[in-house]
């Protein structure tokens, strides 16, 4: 028994090492010296131990590591998850013992018997078998192994270290074999139970020692039976064991629960301070903004209350100077004095653009109207008191206006400021002679409390045009005085410097706050600048809002990371939800600007959502803005195409499944199909506008992540049979290109079928996008790729050769199953692949292919999809370039010898005729029109009479009308009642659109119609009858001359009124009241008939009036009765009074507004 265990073992090993399974191998060697069998694990000591394979210094480096101790709550989660997962495979391997020993028990009782039976046959019969002649052969001679094979013997392994006891490196081994599943082995003739013994009983037998050895095994068979006893006790163990490993197991699921429930506690919590947190920030702001309008008014209740002691004050201060400086006495009185102290509080200050000295504008303040200023005074004054400046209190630039609001101020400028203050007229003479060298700091400090006491009350009284050049004063104060309230105070000055600035005056006030937020630096800007921006947010001018909004791309490299993306994002949030269009673009525009200045992209699903708001935004400008600055932005910053690529298709078909259902009828074609309202319908638009302006993202990330060694080109990438059938052998992936047929286009499939067929606008886009994938991607991709997926979705047979198998199962899941999802890839789908794909110039004549075999599958009278095909064929007439190729079919259509082509080419050329020219029409349609009318069949000459309606509604040359006319008499000679009433038909259509001359036309038709006598036929004389009468009723509600009312429409009327009984009712009472009008009638007549729709004649009175039309009409006919005896039909009715009524009676509203266009 110690000779087979050492050969199995022998034999472990070496498979081990010649698989390179080393970590099973150096686990075997740990669990053999644990065994006490170092004679079994010298071939392994020796190999662990070779420094050639096992550097020392390595092996030393290794040894140093630490161990990383858990110290949080994941980790300890993550061991806990681990510590599982290892009993959870114990109690696997226990389990698979429990089933091993009860089928190895079961089967050394039913074979003992027969096996000591047989020793002695088995023996003779062992011991003559014949040597092979290559049994020593190595197991290298027998080549490397095959899978297989592999797998056989690795799975014989695994349950041999299992019988023997190494569990763990068992454990190893099944980990370290990733390419096979060792615990799944198929019935097969190597699947036996205790399979490596059997392998080497199999191996014995084939060499010389085999009786010998196998005798010696069989004689263990009664050691074997002994130990059946102790299974039997190791079994109970084990149960014993698995019992307890489930307590473990469920105690460690508690433990476990306990945690998670712990974790979520704490998530919990930090979501709460999280938001307690930005309550608080929001209360703090709201806090700010109220403590500086209170400082506002505090300062503006304190400066009403010492006007007049300051102004009494100031007045004795300056009669003391004019006594200590006699010279200039006669210079200046008292009164020059009092009016030069009151302009402190009125004048304008004006900037020498030369020298950048600060002067008053000139301004007559005397009653003689002498001008006097504040310099000529301080030049005086200080003369004599012989005060200097010193030049590092105060400075300013000396540039132009521009280079103000980033420079310093100059100190002679402020100079003249604080002369202008009464601070230096308080101040004694003989307290000035005393201190010949002032402090510096001082008098700094005492010239900016003076310019800030002073700006405030400046302000209001400069013109607004000239504000912008108190700029450097305020900017000077805001960042020298010491006070914050003041601070606040000139800050709020600041931003409210102009009431409604337009560009220019928003430029500068911005370059001064960045200025200013240079100079002053990242704190006192996050404390003093941007609470101005926040409480600007919602002010009533959306010129202040639009300031904030600019100033925020700006301001934002100016403050910490850390308020980038929290309080101005804020800020910009709602900027994006202001009501004005123009604050929103400067939302957006500078959104793009503050992505670059973001610290990280934690907030980037927030910016996401912010970018499609805008992306939806109602105004175009907007739109625009976005997606020519924010979109790049976005995708440069956030690198998360993919994201917006879903959330791009998920709002698309959101949009069209929100709008109600064409039809409420479940099952039917319409109950598929969605009305868009305007909003929806321009958020599909604007959407794949976004589409169109990402390809060439998806392009360039297509060639980024080319999975080939070649055809790859300077352009980009070159695709051909040979790449594609590459990629189809699918050895290697390219998510990028799949993309593409696996969620773009099923997706723009789906989102056509949700569309109805008006929806060309919505159609044209997803056309622009498909052909501008055709340039993209060249040639062959778009026959081989964007072309079957098409195909496909319409019902076509095709080959799908060019894609990955994985691939080809989701596409099958395209083609309609029903009968109704044909019928609705036909009249959604097939625009998009012939305009779409066919549309490309490079497969001109696939169209035109693909168009003839379509028109002769569909021209069928009963066929459902005619009008769907003819529909899309329409649609792609909608491009003038496919005209003169559609033209081209047509014609053979035409010229066919069969009806149904025929017929549908009329049918076709009706619906073209609004998207063509009249040279078209007069090259193409009308000889077409004209060669389709002398055809014999009835039925092409009503199709093609309706499409001369068509082109009679549409054009209004003289030559067009006049080829209408000589067909219609052509017609009408025929004297067929269904041409007749074909022709009458189709005028009525064109009659509210056309020219006075085909109208005159019509009505003369129908006199000379309505004078024959009528059919035989009941339902024909009827169908006749209420032909006329739609068209009489439509005619009443256009601008008809007076000859033809009295020559054609009257006589028409009276004729038809012969036989009322072959008259609809409605129609009947409509033609009597149009009689009574056109001949004169009263309106006593008139609202006798109209009484059930106006409620009677007091209703009518009360609704027109006197001064209405039906009151001018009464008075003008009374007037006429009573001047002469004629007829009331010889007075002339207003033009616009006899239309209006026509419409009102007929309900022509439609023909009004189109009168009106």
């Amino acid at each position: 028994m110690d000779v087979e265990r050492s050969s199995q073992c022998n034999w472990v090993v070496n498979f081990l090492l010649e698989e390179s399974y080393l970590l099973s191998a150096f686990e075997l060697l740990h669990e053999l010296l644990d065994d006490g069998r170092d004679d079994q694990a010298i071939r392994l000591k020796e190999f662990f131990s070779d420094p050639s394979r096992f550097p020392p210094d390595q092996i030393t480096r290794l040894n140093l590591l630490k161990a990383a101790d858990p110290q949080s709550l994941f980790e300890e989660k993550e061991l806990l998850g681990e510590r599982l997962a290892v009993r959870e495979y114990e109690l696997r391997l226990a389990k698979e013992d429990i089933l091993n020993l009860k089928a190895e028990l079961l089967r050394k009782t039913e074979t003992n018997l027969d096996e000591s039976s047989g020793i002695d046959d088995t023996t003779a019969s062992d011991m003559s078998i014949h040597r092979p002649e290559n049994s020593d052969t190595s197991l290298l001679a027998l080549g490397p192994l095959k899978d297989n094979e592999r797998f056989d013997i690795n799975c014989a392994v695994k349950e041999y270290l299992l019988l023997a006891g190494y569990r763990l490196t068992a454990m190893t081994f099944y980990e370290e074999v990733t390419d096979q599943n060792s615990d799944v082995w198929q019935n097969s003739t190597s699947h036996v139970p205790d399979a490596l013994r059997h392998y080497y009983y199999q191996y014995l037998s084939s060499t010389g020692e085999a009786a010998k050895e196998k005798i010696a095994m069989l004689r263990e068979n009664d050691s074997l039976r002994k130990e059946n006893d102790a299974l039997k006790s190791k079994m109970q163990s084990l149960t014993k064991s698995k019992e307890m490993l489930d307590a473990q197991v469920v105690t460690m699921t508690k433990s476990l629960d306990l945690l998670q429930k712990d974790i979520k506690d704490k998530e919990n919590l930090v979501q709460n301070l999280k938001k307690t947190l930005d309550r608080k920030r929001k209360e703090i702001n709201d806090f700010r903004a109220e403590i500086t309008s209170l400082k506002m008014r505090i300062e503006e209740s304190l400066s009403r209350k010492s006007v007049l002691a300051t102004d009494s004050t100031f007045v004795q201060q300056l009669e003391d100077i004019q006594n200590t400086n006699d010279e200039h006495q006669n210079g200046f009185d008292s009164s020059t004095v009092e009016s030069s102290v009151g302009e402190d509080a009125t004048g304008s200050l004006k900037r020498d653009a030369n020298s950048g000295e600060v002067s008053e504008c000139e301004d007559t303040w005397t009653p003689d109207n002498t001008p006097s200023s504040h310099a000529e005074l301080v030049g005086s004054n200080t003369e004599n008191m012989g005060i200097n400046f010193p030049q590092k209190a105060i400075s300013v630039s000396e540039g132009g206006p521009e280079e103000d609001l980033a420079s310093p101020i100059d100190s002679h400028s402020i100079g003249k400021s604080e002369s202008m203050s009464p601070v230096f007229y308080l101040t004694p003479m003989h307290s000035r002679n005393a201190h010949a060298e002032p402090d510096t700091r001082n008098i700094g400090l005492e010239a900016i409390q003076v310019l800030s006491d002073a700006l405030p009350k400046i302000v209001p009284y400069v013109l607004i045009n000239h504000r912008e050049e108190l700029l450097p004063l305020i900017m000077c104060a805001i960042e020298q005085h010491p006070e914050s309230a003041t601070r606040d105070s000139l800050t709020h000055t600041l931003f409210n410097l102009i009431k409604r600035p337009d560009e220019h005056q928003r430029r500068i006030i911005m370059d001064a706050c960045v200025s200013l937020a240079k100079n002053v630096g990242e704190l006192r800007t996050e404390t003093e600048l941007l609470p101005q921006c926040w409480e600007q947010i919602n002010h009533m001018y959306e010129e202040r809002r639009l300031l904030v909004a600019q100033s925020c791309g700006e301001l934002a490299q100016h403050v910490r990371p850390e308020i980038r993306d929290s309080l101005i994002f804020s800020i910009v949030q709602q900027l994006v939800e202001d009501s004005a269009a123009v604050v929103r673009e400067a939302a957006a525009h500078n959104l793009a600007l503050l992505l670059t200045l973001f610290p990280s992209t934690d907030k980037y699903l927030k910016v996401e959502e912010v970018m499609f708001h805008l992306v939806c935004d109602p105004s175009g400008t907007v739109v625009e803005t976005t997606m020519k600055d924010l979109v790049p932005a976005l995708i440069k910053w956030g690198n998360n195409l993919d994201h917006v690529l879903h959330v791009l298709f998920t709002h698309l078909i959101q949009s069209a499944l929100r709008c109600p259902p064409l039809s409420g009828v479940d099952g039917s074609v319409e109950s598929h199909l969605h009305v868009l309202d305007e909003r929806e319908r321009w958020n599909i638009d604007v959407l794949l506008r976004l589409l169109n302006e990402l390809l060439p993202y998806l392009h360039q990330r297509a060639v980024e992540t080319f999975p080939f060694s070649t055809t790859l080109e300077a352009g980009g990438i070159l695709f051909c049979e040979q790449l594609l059938e590459s990629y189809a052998r699918g050895d290697v992936a390219w998510p990028s290109i799949e993309w593409f047929h696996i969620e773009c286009y099923p997706t723009l499939i789906r989102l056509s079928s949700l569309l109805p067929q008006k929806e060309d606008s919505i159609r044209s886009r997803v056309v622009t996008f498909l052909l501008a994938m055709v340039e993209c991607f060249g040639e062959h991709y778009s026959t081989h790729i964007m072309l079957p997926v098409f195909l496909l979705a319409v019902g076509e047979d095709v080959d799908l050769k060019f894609f990955p198998f994985k691939a080809q199962a989701k596409l099958r899941g395209l083609r309609p199953h029903s009968v109704i999802a044909q019928r609705l890839a036909t009249m959604t789908v097939l625009p998009l692949l012939i305009a779409g794909i066919f549309g490309h110039p490079s497969k001109r004549n696939q169209l035109t292919e693909y168009l003839r075999d379509l028109l002769v599958r569909h021209s069928g009278q009963d066929d459902p999809a005619k009008h769907d095909v003819i529909n899309a064929i329409r649609f792609i007439c909608t491009n003038e370039e496919n005209q003169g190729l559609v033209f081209s079919i047509l014609w053979e259509m035409v010229a066919s010898s069969n009806v149904n082509p025929k017929i549908t080419a009329a049918d076709l050329l009706k619906v073209i005729v609004p998207y063509i020219d009249e040279k078209a029409a007069s090259a193409h349609v009308l000889p077409a029109l004209v060669t389709l009318g002398s055809d014999p069949n009835i039925n092409v000459k009503c199709a093609s009479i309706d499409a001369f309606g068509s082109v009679a509604q549409h054009f209004m040359n003289t030559m067009i009308i006049d080829k209408i006319r000589i067909q219609m008499d052509a017609f009408l000679e025929d004297g067929s009642h269904k041409a007749t009433i074909s022709v009458i038909r189709a005028l009525l259509v064109a009659a509210p659109h056309t020219t006075d001359t085909l109208r005159d036309y019509i009505l003369h038709q129908i006199f000379k119609l309505t004078s024959l006598p009528p059919p035989s036929s009941d339902v024909q004389h009827r169908e006749r009858s209420n032909a006329f009468c739609e068209s009489i009723r439509a005619l009443d509600a256009t601008d008809l001359s007076a000859t033809s009312v009295k020559d054609f429409l009257i006589p028409s009327i009276q004729n038809l009124l012969k036989d009322s009984e072959a008259l609809d009712p409605a129609h009947k009472e409509a033609l009597e009241i149009i009689l009574r009008e056109r001949s004169g009638g009263t309106l006593d007549s008139f609202s006798k008939v109209m009484g059930s729709h106006l409620g009677g004649l007091a209703s009518v009175s009360s609704f027109f009036g006197e001064t209405g039309l039906l009151g001018k009409k009464e008075t003008t006919e009374s007037i006429a009765s009573t001047e002469s005896n004629e007829s009331p039909r010889s007075v002339p009715v207003p033009a616009e009074e006899t239309r209006f009524r026509r419409i009102m009676r007929g309900g022509f509203t439609d023909i009004l507004r189109g009168r009106s266009d």
